[in-house]
């Protein structure tokens, strides 16, 4: 990074319900600027489309549909991170040719250089993220 410029603190949080589609497009905006303003243009469209299918998973699975979003930027990568309080983890499937749901993890899985689930004792949900190297 250019030590001239101002840049935001390298971590951006957010808790929110995810009720509609607008919300997800409102996240997919928000990890874009900040992926630009923290120097990394060249993942911003893959950091959007990985938040959206966390976020779809959200919209689709979580009943208050209440959920965190934590942006990180260290050195070299850029963390995305997705928690909720609903205690089923979302699971990988085999969809059907012809389903329109199915391939949200498998994207996930394919187009970042890391993913995971994690629990926490202190909290009965879990947080899905992903990492995208700078």
């Amino acid at each position: 990074m250019n030590k001239d410029i101002a840049y935001p603190p390298p971590q951006y949080h957010l808790t929110l319900a995810a009720m509609s589609p607008h919300a997800v497009r409102h996240i997919r905006r928000i990890v874009r600027t900040y992926a630009l303003m923290w120097e990394m243009p060249h993942i911003a469209e893959v950091a959007e489309l990985a938040v959206s299918e966390l976020l779809a998973n959200v919209v689709r699975h979580v009943p208050d549909r209440s959920c965190t979003v934590l942006l990180i930027a260290e050195e070299g990568r850029l963390r995305v991170e997705v928690g909720d309080n609903w205690p089923p983890l979302p699971a990988r499937r085999t969809a059907g040719p012809w389903e329109e749901s199915g391939r949200g993890l498998d994207l996930v899985d394919l187009i970042t250089d890391a993913w995971g689930i994690d629990r926490s004792p202190a909290r009965p949900g879990k947080t899905v993220w992903f990492e995208l190297k700078a």
